[in-house]
């Protein structure tokens, strides 16, 4: 007689897959080292139906150009707000950052809905690349650097919107308190 709290799985429910020795050592090599970022503010946008606040995240020795600053606003106007319609329940605001990094360029943009969930949507060309990355089909979130100011703007939004009476124009004005991530 077995415990009462163990079950018996029969084999015809066991997924047949090869098991990995456990045991074997991680591949513990480092890709970066972490060294903390420039962030910058970028004042904010107004495209279409979305108030965004912008922000340059620069790796050492980056810089954030005009090119770069028209190739996210094209990015929200040809590939984000059909995006926005498309998902519905838009609160009409987020945020968008511009992260030349090591390797390439990240813009990322992010807009809330249904008053608590932000959707994201990402530009990725590697420097060495001719074109973007397909960022559709990428199980890609965030660096690490990226992810301190989309937690920062979690935060702002729980302070400001996810309260008794939501204040919009508190939202948009609140902006990450740190200068580097």
């Amino acid at each position: 007689m077995r415990p009462f709290n163990q079950r018996v799985i029969p084999d015809s429910m066991v997924p047949l897959r090869v098991v990995k020795d456990w045991n074997a050592p991680m591949t513990t090599n480092t890709i970066d080292v972490y060294h903390p970022r420039a962030v910058s503010h970028l004042g904010q946008w107004k495209i279409g139906d979305l108030k965004l606040k912008v922000y340059g995240l620069l790796a050492e020795g980056a810089t954030i150009d005009d090119a770069m600053e028209l190739l996210a606003q094209s990015v929200v106007r040809k590939e984000v707000l059909q995006r926005v319609r498309d998902e519905g329940n838009s609160n009409g605001m987020g945020f968008v950052i511009i992260h030349p990094g090591t390797l390439g360029l990240s813009i990322s943009v992010h807009w809330w809905i249904q008053g608590s969930v932000l959707c994201q949507h990402i530009y990725r060309k590697l420097y060495s690349a001719a074109e973007p990355m397909d960022t559709a089909r990428r199980p890609v979130v965030a660096c690490v650097w990226e992810l301190a100011l989309i937690n920062a703007e979690q935060e702002a939004w729980r302070r400001t919107m996810m309260r008794t009476g939501p204040d919009p124009s508190g939202y948009m004005e609140q902006r990450a308190a740190f200068k580097a991530a």
